[in-house]
């Protein structure tokens, strides 16, 4: 029981929640980017929240389903078609063996995410499936997937679908303001740099992906050029020399150099990987409890969000 992939897609790739307590091996977190989207495409299918997933980035990704099944598509807009028939995305289907599945144009946000019922039926390492291709780990033979790879999956159906209610849906084409907690190396940004990060509006560059996203606008300077390399933490914003903030995200190096003035929010960061570029940001200061109450509620919302869900 598998997918086969049928044409040669540009980036794709098995995902998780992400791979934790190896840092100290120089192996990153990685893990889905978004995992609002994540979690919701296993919610639709009554997974567990930590199953593997395709997180499909560019358009034009075609699999062949070789047995009965149910899959769910959530993240990006774009087109999506099962044997040539448009369908909608943020809900679940019933799949046939034979249906051919193709995510077409993504029209916003970055990153379509497609869950398959139980999940992939793949190997961990070092406790995960997420691909890191840089690290050769995770996924098929630590690679982005391509023309010819089957995807096994175990034979599991149901005879019902699921939908997310349209509420709460995310717009990707929204300008974002991030919420971030002042630390790390704080002390060495005046208070009028602090501010001057605060009031002004960055925009994304081309240079983005899952490792980072790099901003242009106000520079800030900091007091000292540089630090020890020390450990990034999801969502660290470095001050590099040229003062353009860099937001650190979920395959992150694991140790870096340049001052940090502050951390993003989980939860924003989720949106942030959706951004494109020319995306419009805003900095926003919260305290170190508020952050955590809300990174709570988040996660605690999964749990206890099935009202959410419509039968389809």
């Amino acid at each position: 029981m598998s997918f086969e992939i049928i044409n040669s897609p540009i980036l794709a790739t098995i995902q998780d929640k992400g791979r934790f307590g190896f840092s100290f091996l120089g192996v990153s977190n990685s893990g889905c980017s978004d995992e609002f989207a994540y979690f919701w495409a296993n919610k639709l299918l009554k997974n567990s929240l930590d199953t593997n997933i395709l997180e499909i980035s560019f358009s034009n990704f075609i699999i062949e389903a070789n047995k009965d099944t149910q899959l769910s598509i959530t993240g990006a807009d774009c087109e999506f078609f099962i044997n040539e028939q448009s369908k909608e995305i943020w809900q679940s289907y019933n799949i046939k063996k034979g249906d051919i599945i193709k995510i077409g144009k993504i029209l916003s946000g970055n990153l379509v995410y497609l869950a398959v019922l139980g999940g992939f039926d793949i190997k961990k390492e070092f406790g995960s499936n997420s691909t890191t291709i840089k690290e050769k780990l995770g996924g098929l033979d630590g690679d982005k997937l391509k023309k010819g790879d089957i995807l096994p999956y175990k034979n599991r159906v149901c005879n019902y679908t699921m939908r997310l209610k349209k509420e709460f849906i995310p717009n990707y084409e929204e300008n974002l303001t991030l919420r971030v907690v002042f630390s790390y190396q704080e002390e060495y940004f005046s208070k009028e740099e602090k501010n001057k990060f605060l009031n002004s509006s960055y925009f994304v560059t081309n240079e983005f992906n899952k490792m980072a996203y790099k901003l242009k606008g106000t520079p800030i300077k900091c007091q000292i050029d540089g630090i020890i390399s020390e450990a990034i933490a999801f969502g660290s914003v470095q001050i590099p020399k040229d003062g353009q903030p860099i937001v650190l995200l979920k395959q992150r190096q694991t140790i870096g150099g340049y001052p940090k003035i502050g951390v993003v929010l989980n939860i924003d960061c989720f949106k942030l990987s959706q951004a494109r570029t020319n995306t419009k940001i805003r900095f926003k200061e919260i305290s170190y409890e508020e952050a955590l109450d809300k990174s709570k509620s988040f996660s605690k919302s999964f749990f206890e969000s099935s009202a959410d869900l419509k039968n389809s």
